[in-house]
């Protein structure tokens, strides 16, 4: 085993000693530093890649949210872009096409996908829109230039962040948006582009013709993006808009604030949501909430659940084709990347592209949800190798053809004051194991891509869209003119575009997606069922719609078994504690989900007490009777199911009688309608009905009280157990196999 590779849990990072002739001459045209163990002519190649021309050199990047704009044309959220807004790949390539991953589910876009039909990732469009801006267009549009035109980059920028509170309810800044910018920004910005924006902001407010979009929580851009798009579809909510529709509605704004038009695309048009799968059998919905949900597993692979079949652009794909430069921009592993390649038209595109140096820009971070726990130790994040690693197992096909350089930030520069306020957040690097990538038949170069006396300022690191741009500009000159020199070889050996040994897929195609309803059909499916229950105080109620958008393997049907919430004063709680201190249970008798008073004032554990309740119910009535049996210094728990033909239940009764073994019920050899568990007279087991809600609710969120204790035996290799504890491994595997097919309707019988 080579030292980079120690999986020893509290084993330190051994970086890699070895540096590449082509990592010394990044070293220089980056930094201005030169290593004694660079070439001698290391000066003379740095003048000549300064003077590459790049002209008519075609680029395509793909990726999505902060990464992608940033290397397009810096990260325009931050106040300070304005001022650096004409920098970074938009100035270097001409023809680029930037294609955006659309399966974004959180913030301003995830309220959009409650409403309307609509694609995921308006915000990323939105970001990469205002990071794509050339000067030179506004000029040419508008006819204005120095101060003015940063005046008028300035008012885009603050209006196309302008993020509104979540309990605005004014439009009058729709019907006229520079009311949110000083007078005077607002006495620079040309009429026509004030009477765009007006045109847009005003189409979906409510006096205007096309869906009513409250402001509550949006980002304005986002807002002027969905009306853009809905003019092309002609105000219809019925259906989502189809491709040319999203297309005409991206060009229009692009066209309004100075991006390039026909260059900035969505991956497909064809609403989706992402589906993450974990090592420990948990398959659960949404992008969002894989940051959200603390999960003890690992994520294995992600799907793509789309409502039909993905409809892609031949824009995209022919730019693919004819593309001198294919990067996969830095960004989330699972959702930014991945669902793109997931796509195997864009995939295959980029495969039969053979003359393309192809980059993937590996992500310089863990992040929470995605890559803060290894696959192969979960002690640790993941280092480039894993990254690489995880588009093989998630990509039909694996890695064979998609990239051939792996360009990864050097961390060794970073200044200490930023690694801690990184620590203190949870977050550390994701570190270069070079043998790994070697192995893999892939080039490793590591570089300097943070400006440090800019991070300095703002106590952040992303990648710098100048040195980015350099290096990108560098590894072109290098394998333009430089690929035959010893030490500058960027493409891997083997036939292009074939699979080589170390680039397969791990795995076979992953499954099939299922397809599956807008959301903002499921959640009118959600407040249509919920209008119909007794809840009190009604504020629940838009309690339990949050709690469906955030755990959308909630299906609807699971909702009808329940007539309504009741909040029960904490001195009259008189449910047993003898066997849990649950405060949220369904009863059966009433069929109401009742919450103890004192969780009101704890949001978090009332959402786990409804969850558990609400799972609870899904058991309904299926129990005729109970009791206790005392024998011989143990008790046994006997319960006697109702007839199949009087079940009021979620499940059927064979279901049932899997549940219950299980839950360690075993059924009486004379009567198949009776089941007990014998336990001794000082030990404590959990009911059925009880199991049932808590691994509902753990199953969900990845709480779930005592769940998160009970299921750390997931995290256990079979291998490394006792006889017992593989056993009861192996029964929790199957809890989970259970409530994710019969429950939760993922790959049923699977």
């Amino acid at each position: 085993m080579d030292p980079s590779w120690d999986l020893r849990p509290g084993a330190s990072w051994q970086p890699d000693a070895s540096r590449t002739g082509i990592e010394h001459l990044l070293e220089f045209l980056l930094t201005g530093t030169c290593s004694p163990k660079a070439p001698a002519d290391t000066e003379t190649l740095a003048g000549q890649i300064r003077r590459f021309d790049l002209r008519g050199t075609r680029a395509v990047v793909l990726g999505g949210g902060t990464g992608l704009s940033t290397i397009v044309g810096g990260n325009s959220q931050l106040p300070t872009w304005p001022a650096r807004s004409g920098v970074g790949m938009k100035h270097e390539f001409d023809p680029m096409d930037s294609v955006v991953c659309t399966t974004d589910d959180g913030g301003s876009t995830g309220k959009l996908l409650k409403t309307l039909p609509i694609i995921g990732g308006i915000g990323d469009l939105r970001k990469l829109l205002l990071s794509s801006i050339l000067h030179e267009n506004l000029e040419r549009k508008y006819g204005i230039r120095g101060e003015r035109l940063y005046n008028v980059v300035c008012v885009i920028h603050h209006l196309f962040n302008y993020r509104f509170t979540r309990k605005t309810a004014d439009y009058s800044c729709y019907r006229d948006p520079l009311l949110l910018v000083s007078n005077a920004l607002r006495s620079a910005c040309p009429k026509p582009l004030a009477d765009s924006f007006s045109e847009l902001g005003t189409y979906v407010s409510p006096a205007g013709s096309g869906p009513t979009i409250p402001a509550a929580g949006h980002a304005l851009g986002n807002i002027f993006l969905t009306a853009a798009i809905f003019m092309a579809a002609e105000g219809r909510t019925d259906r989502p808009p189809v491709l040319r529709q999203i297309q005409s509605g991206i060009n229009r704004v692009a066209d309004i604030i100075g991006a390039p038009v026909g260059r900035i695309h969505p991956a497909t048009a064809t609403p989706g949501q992402l589906k993450f799968r974990y090592a420990n059998g948990v398959e659960v919905y949404g992008q969002s909430k894989s940051a959200l949900a603390d999960r003890s597993s690992p994520v294995e692979r992600i799907t793509v659940e789309f409502t039909r079949k993905p409809a892609i652009s031949a824009a995209v794909l022919g730019a693919i084709k004819k593309a001198d430069l294919i990067v996969l921009a830095p960004g989330s592993l699972y959702s930014s990347i991945i669902p793109i390649l997931q796509l195997e038209p864009i995939a295959e595109a980029i495969r039969s592209n053979s003359r393309a140096l192809k980059i993937l820009a590996a992500n310089s971070w863990i992040q929470e949800g995605e890559t803060d726990k290894s696959f192969k130790n979960r002690g640790r994040g993941f280092l480039v190798s894993e990254l690489i690693e995880a588009y093989g197992r998630n990509i039909h096909g694996g890695i064979a053809g998609l990239f051939d350089v792996v360009l990864s930030a050097n961390m060794e520069q970073i200044p200490g004051n930023i690694l801690r306020n990184y620590a203190l957040e949870g977050k550390s690097p994701i570190h270069l194991d070079r043998f790994r990538v070697e192995a893999m038949r892939l080039t490793p170069v590591e570089a300097t891509l943070f400006a440090p006396q800019k991070e300095n300022l703002i106590k952040l690191i992303h990648h710098d869209p100048e040195r980015f741009t350099l290096a990108v500009r560098t590894l072109l000159y290098i394998d333009k003119f430089l690929k035959n020199r010893e030490g500058y070889r960027l493409r891997p050996s083997g036939e292009p575009g074939k699979a080589t040994p170390g680039r397969k897929s791990r795995g076979d195609r992953p499954p099939k997606p299922q397809r599956s309803p807008l959301l903002c059909e499921y959640m009118n499916s959600i407040r249509w069922l919920l209008k119909k229950k007794d809840i009190r105080p009604p504020e629940l109620r838009d309690l339990l719609v949050e709690l469906a958008w955030e755990n959308r393997d909630l299906r609807p049907s699971h909702l009808e078994f329940f007539r309504g919430v009741r909040i029960i004063p904490t001195g009259e709680w008189n449910r047993s504690t003898e066997l849990d201190n649950v405060l949220g249970y369904y009863d059966p008798e009433d069929r109401y989900i009742k919450l103890r008073e004192d969780l009101l004032a704890h949001p978090d554990r009332l959402r786990q007490n409804i969850l558990v309740a609400l799972g609870e119910s899904l058991l309904g009535r299926y129990i005729e009777k109970r009791r206790w049996i005392r024998q011989n210094g143990s008790r046994c728990y006997e319960i006697t199911l109702k007839p199949e033909s009087g079940l009021q239940c979620y499940i059927s009764d064979s279901q049932l009688r899997a549940y219950l073994a299980l839950a360690r019920m075993n059924p009486d050899p004379g009567n198949d309608r009776v089941f007990r568990i014998t336990i001794n007279s000082d030990g404590g087991f959990l009911p059925p009905g009880l199991l049932f809600g808590l691994m509902y609710a753990w199953y969900l969120s990845g709480k779930g009280l005592t769940m998160e204790y009970e299921m750390t035996l997931l995290e256990w290799p079979a291998k490394r157990l006792i006889p017992l504890h593989a056993k009861d491994r192996a029964r929790k595997e199957a809890l989970v196999t259970f409530f994710r097919s019969e429950i939760f309707g993922h790959n049923p019988g699977k």
